[in-house]
């Protein structure tokens, strides 16, 4: 009797799917070095029409608009973090239209793009995903801005969810295959507007584009359909103009959240939940390196599993986080789990966007903040004084807003909730927050000391300078004193003879001046050498001698 073959399991069938991107950008100015302005100023200028629209928070003068979930969202932060995300009443927004509020971040979004169309291979059929939000946001006098992007859609397949995460987000390829496709990435991505309208598309099989741009700028080159999202902003290494300019300050995979509703999560196995879990860098289907310290330590490192029971009655719900991801999965069947008012997919919406976004802020901030200083010491020339007056200005400029930075963002704890707090501090490890901050930190303390020192050794060479002069100016003084004395006695002289005698002393005791200060380097050597016991005055005279004919030090 032939023994029945298995049954292979079914494809699990991701109920409800979000995917939320978030790209930190450095900001370059388009007038010049202007440090410490408000940069989403730049998109008020009539000169640039754009699609984005400043946001309004959540309160608003109706308390009838003000919803549960906003309120869970404001009463999960520490009252600092909920100062800086929602402003201080006290103060009010110098925008004229503006809320009252001075909450530091400012949120631009724009309403044209409702649908994400995604091909992931060139022979698959296109999935869409609707767009719930697009999103720029702006941080007080700091130039970063965040890109934020979140899609959704249901009944998607596993396999195709996970090949959503891997791929799309990137903002180039990083390569090509034989047939001139695009490594890693979607096939194509195309925006839509209002009925199916494609507003902008991919171009990760334009080689011949990619290449020229990177031998030309020496940079990479963004994707169409992301620079033509970030618009009115454009690349710093683009001819085009613009309000605000950006550059990379991260590798070119955006960080993303994922909310993953499945039938039974708990049918995953530990390959799977790995492959999840490490998916930013991990292809969806490779085999997994088993001696890997990531693997070998998934769970201690990346799960947190305070929600996961493994038991019919549930909760069943994992949290997997990385220094790129943050992935929630859960259980399609219960009712919290997908209630985007009152549960967890709500709280995925905001509490755990904020902290996800607090997190990658301070490293965006950080490392724009490094970026800043190296700049200034690239371009500092000191044999030039306009170099070397500029670099005071960016370093003392950048000083102050990172003092600023310091005390009014660097949150090493955000809430009393344990689950929001456990999340943020993984993040903050996995991202290196704590370390970038202290080696910053320190690069700000050393630039800062050098511009204290470099103060104090000129007011040092100042006052050696004032101090020669006072003493051979001593020697006028006491000379023209005697004409006071009546030593000469030219009161009843001539007036021309007078004036003669008045400005030979003046000539003479603006000469002694002017030669004092321009040797005074050389005087104060030669007087310390004279007030040196051990120097016979032989040996003083050749001192002179030799202070006069020595070269001027370069």
């Amino acid at each position: 009797m032939a023994q029945a073959q298995a049954t292979p399991a079914a494809p699990q069938i991701v109920r409800h799917f979000r995917h939320v991107l978030l790209w930190p950008l450095q900001l370059e100015s388009t007038e010049g070095d202007l440090v410490g302005r408000k940069p989403w100023r730049a998109l008020d200028d009539p000169r640039w029409p754009h699609p984005w629209r400043r946001v309004a928070d959540e309160f608003t003068d109706d308390p009838k608009d003000f919803h549960e979930r906003h309120y869970k969202e404001f009463v999960s932060f520490l009252p600092y973090v909920q100062r800086f995300l929602y402003g201080d009443p006290r103060c009010a927004d110098d925008l004229p239209d503006g809320p009252l509020s001075a909450a530091p971040m400012r949120v631009f979004r724009r309403d044209d793009i409702k649908t994400l169309r995604i091909t992931i291979g060139q022979d698959d059929a296109p999935v869409s995903l609707q767009v719930a939000h697009v999103d720029l946001y702006f941080f007080l006098e700091l130039e970063l801005v965040l890109l934020n992007v979140e899609v959704h859609a249901d009944e998607l397949p596993l396999s195709t969810a996970q090949e959503l995460l891997y791929r799309f987000g990137r903002a180039y390829p990083s390569g090509w295959d034989e047939d001139g496709r695009g490594l890693h990435n979607v096939y194509r991505a195309e925006w839509l507007g209002e009925a199916g309208k494609v507003l902008a598309s991919s171009d990760s099989d334009d080689r011949e584009r990619y290449l020229a741009f990177v031998c030309r700028n020496r940079a990479p080159c963004v994707g169409l359909h992301w620079a033509w999202l970030l618009q009115p902003l454009v690349s710093d290494h683009v001819r085009e103009d613009g309000p605000l300019r950006y550059r990379q300050i991260e590798y070119h995979r955006m960080p993303f959240m994922a909310f993953l509703a499945l039938d039974d999560p708990r049918a995953l196995s530990r390959e799977d939940f790995v492959h999840l879990g490490l998916i930013g860098h991990m292809r969806p289907g490779d085999p997994l390196p088993r001696r890997d310290p990531s693997v070998i330590e998934f769970e201690q490192r990346y799960c947190d599993d305070r929600y996961w029971s493994d038991t019919d009655e549930g909760p069943n719900t994992r949290f997997l986080s990385s220094s790129q991801s943050l992935i929630v999965v859960g259980e399609a069947r219960c009712e919290y789990f997908k209630d985007a008012e009152r549960g967890l997919l709500a709280q995925f919406r905001h509490q755990y966007f904020l902290l996800f976004l607090i997190a990658h802020f301070h490293r965006g901030a950080l490392l724009v903040f490094s970026d800043r200083l190296a700049a200034a010491i690239g371009g500092l020339d000191i044999r030039r004084l306009d170099s070397v007056r500029r670099f005071k200005r960016r370093i003392r400029a950048i000083f102050s807003l990172f003092l600023g930075f310091t005390h009014r963002y660097w949150f090493p704890e955000i809430s009393e909730r344990g689950l929001v707090q456990s999340l943020f501090r993984r993040a903050s490890i996995q991202l290196g927050n704590d370390e970038l901050y202290a080696q910053v930190r320190q690069q700000v303390a050393e630039m800062n000391a050098y511009l204290d020192s470099d103060s104090a050794r000129r007011q040092s060479n100042t006052v050696v300078r004032l101090t020669v002069v006072t003493i051979l100016g001593l020697i006028g003084t006491i000379a023209t004193g005697f004409l006071g004395m009546n030593l000469i006695a030219a009161a009843d002289a001539p007036l021309t003879h007078r004036m003669a005698a008045f400005l030979l002393v003046t000539g003479a005791s603006t000469a002694l001046t002017l030669f004092a200060v321009a040797k005074s380097k050389r005087l104060s050597d030669f007087l310390e050498e004279l007030s040196d016991e051990s120097l016979s005055v032989r040996q003083k005279l050749v001192s002179f001698v030799r202070a006069m004919r020595r070269q001027r030090e370069s």
